[in-house]
């Protein structure tokens, strides 16, 4: 290597380094963008072939946000509304201040200033806030500019897809029929790991979730929320709610509410994975459930909460890696040249 190639490649690391300093600290939200882009794509393909390819790309960022912002304002609605219900059941007027003092001088003895201790905890709570409050301001800032990357990546990720796609070809120093062979096999990947494991979490939450619903659980579309992540996650899914909501059943005298609310998640909830899994997994490449439990619990220690989706993906792509060497390996290795 002669001085002028490793000067170059000097260049390309330093300005890697620092390109990923300025990458990382919105990584989840690139990384988000990228995972919707791969989704949305072929709809932008598609809808280029009736519309220039900035319009095709703005509606759909469009649907994305709204994807996104609807079911969060559903859920903070749904939250909200039962926080509300659950005020206004409290008859304030007949909280005496003055009983409740005399009923803790006979217990324990001891007479309490309660609306002096309220104010006391007041005013430490609104010192702890106003403490906070740099911190918390700091955090939404961040995520308001990340969203803002994020919706920007999208729009491009999409419009300009083809020239990235191009431009990755050209920079890749393998055959034509190589990278064919290599980005099929990732795809398959992809696809995988969507529809066998985000999709099916997404209908095993939501199944879940109108069990919640139709036996009256508090909070129900915001457990539904919390069911569809924990689906995401092998081996302990949606159990982590409806268990412990059949034991609140029962113990507010609703046995029969309980035990319907028991079978119905162990029958219909349980067995909609083994039918569902086959159906959508076995049209792409089959992952290994050991594969897709090693990614998740990787993922999120490796890439945060898009762990979930990237940790399978990862480990997914090694294996059609390997595969693509194993094909084309000994050929590569006697060309004298590349396409």
């Amino acid at each position: 290597m002669n001085l002028s190639k490793g000067f170059l490649l000097a260049l390309v690391a330093l300005f890697a380094y620092l390109s990923l300093l300025l990458v990382l600290p919105f990584s989840q939200y690139v990384l988000g963008a990228i995972l919707i882009a791969y989704v949305l794509y072929p709809a932008q393909v598609r809808l280029e072939n009736r519309i220039p390819p900035a319009i095709a790309a703005f509606a759909l960022v469009l649907l994305a946000v709204a994807g996104f912002v609807v079911p969060l304002i559903v859920i903070i609605a749904a939250v909200a509304s039962d926080a509300r219900r659950l005020l206004e059941r409290i008859n304030t007027d007949s909280i005496e201040l003055a009983e409740l003092e005399r009923l803790m001088e006979e217990r324990t003895g001891q007479r309490v200033d309660l609306p002096s201790a309220i104010l006391d905890a007041a005013q430490n709570v609104g010192s702890v806030f106003l403490e906070r409050s740099t911190e918390w301001f700091s955090a939404v800032t961040h995520i308001l500019i990340g969203l803002g990357l994020a919706i920007f990546l999208l729009y491009y990720l999409l419009k300009d897809g083809h020239d990235l796609l191009a431009w990755l070809r050209e920079l890749t120093p393998l055959p034509d029929d190589v990278q064919d062979d290599f980005y099929r096999r990732l795809d398959e990947v992809m696809w995988a790991v969507l529809a066998g494991h985000v999709l099916i979490a997404i209908i095993q939450g939501t199944i879940a979730g109108l069990g919640l619903l139709a036996t009256g659980v508090p909070n129900a579309a915001f457990w539904t929320f919390i069911m569809v992540i924990l689906s995401l996650v092998p081996l302990i899914g949606s159990f982590l709610v409806w268990g412990p909501a059949v034991i609140f059943l029962f113990l507010t005298g609703e046995p029969l509410l309980a035990a319907g609310l028991f079978g119905y998640s162990v029958v219909v909830v349980g067995l909609s994975d083994d039918y569902l899994r086959p159906v959508l997994v076995d049209r792409y490449a089959e992952l290994n459930p050991a594969v897709i439990i090693l990614g998740v619990l990787g993922g999120v220690y490796a890439f945060g909460v898009m762990g979930l989706f990237y940790g399978p993906v990862v480990l997914g792509a090694l294996m059609a890696t390997l595969d693509v060497m194993n094909d084309h390996y000994d050929r590569l290795e006697n060309e004298p040249g590349m396409q």
